[in-house]
Order: C-alpha cells, then sequence, then structure tokens
C-alpha cells in the first residue's frame, strides 16, 4: 500500500447530545469511533479514512497530536497515521526512493542516508553498484553512495576531511 494523503473534515454531529437520537424507519444517527470504537456523543465529530472518528481520537501514532486541531490533512502508511511532519521524518518527503524516484511500498523496509529514503535494492555504491548491506560502512558525498573499498580518493588523501564515514543502520521506522 502507498501512502495516502488524507483530508480531515470536521463535521457538527446531528446526534451530538447526551440524550440518545431519535430512531427513525431505518436510521439511527449514532456514529462510531474507529479510534475507540464508542459511540459519538460529542458535539463534533471528525471524517477521515472513510470513518468518524472523536477529536481526541484521530491522533498522530508518533507524536499523539491530536490531527483535527493541527490541520485538515493526515497520512497513512504501514498502518501508522501521520501528522505531516513525522511522516516527512520517517519516510521522507516524497515517498518515493531517492536513486531510482519509484514509489516505495509501505510494507517495504528502506535504508536512509541523510535524511535521503531508499529501496534496500537501489542503496549500491555508485561506483562499482554493490549493494550496501546492514553493517556496511559507507560514504554520502555530494548526493552519492561509495562503499568503504570506493570511497573517492580526495577522501583517503584526506582532502575532505569534514566528511566522516557513517555505519550503515536498516531504517526501523519506529517512532
Amino acid at each position: 500500500m502507498h501512502q495516502k494523503s488524507i483530508y480531515i473534515k470536521a463535521m457538527v454531529n446531528p446526534g451530538g447530545s447526551a440524550q440518545p437520537p431519535p430512531v427513525t424507519a431505518g436510521s439511527l444517527s449514532w456514529k462510531r469511533c474507529a479510534g475507540c470504537g464508542g459511540k459519538i456523543a460529542d458535539r463534533f465529530l471528525l471524517y477521515a479514512m472513510d470513518s468518524y472518528w472523536h477529536s481526541r481520537c484521530l491522533k498522530c501514532s508518533c507524536c499523539q497530536a491530536q490531527l483535527g486541531d493541527i490541520g485538515t490533512s493526515c497520512y497513512t502508511k504501514s498502518g501508522m497515521i501521520l501528522c505531516r511532519n513525522d511522516y516527512i521524518r520517517l519516510f521522507g518527503n516524497s515517498g518515493a526512493c531517492s536513486a531510482c524516484g519509484q514509489s516505495i511500498p509501505a510494507s517495504e523496509l528502506v535504508m536512509r542516508a541523510q535524511g535521503n529514503v531508499y529501496h534496500l535494492k537501489c542503496f549500491t555504491c555508485s561506483t562499482c553498484r554493490n549493494r550496501l548491506v546492514p553493517g556496511d560502512r559507507f560514504h554520502y558525498i555530494n548526493g552519492s553512495l561509495f562503499c568503504e573499498h570506493d570511497r573517492p580518493t580526495a577522501l583517503i588523501n584526506g582532502h575532505l576531511n569534514s566528511l566522516q564515514s557513517n555505519p550503515l543502520l536498516p531504517d526501523q521506522k519506529v517512532c
């Protein structure tokens, strides 16, 4: 499943009172919250992802911010509901691989370097094209990845001593 940007619609609840709603032929105006499963008797409710929510229940899976309070959109990916900031922090600006530009499915593990996100198969040395795997040391220079063996000569000679080699860690996609 690809990431989705979801519009949050705030609504006045027609059944929003402490009294049960009137029951008419074939209609019951209580709404059930997709977050907690409870009846929504609040005056206001949110509608997002084809479901109704208490405003207190539609929260970012990472920072727990109430999404109806911080904007009119949220994101879903990897089974999480996210605010914009946490979505960008976890998955990058575009949700696309920095090497090939293709979309990254929500269920796929990724690799990261300097805020960029990559498919596992695309996380390769720019020179020899060998895949970099967890535990490999690599260098990230001007947007390119280099394995320890193929790092640029200037780096070996110390001319780029402000750059440091980075241990490679898989992206765990945790908050």
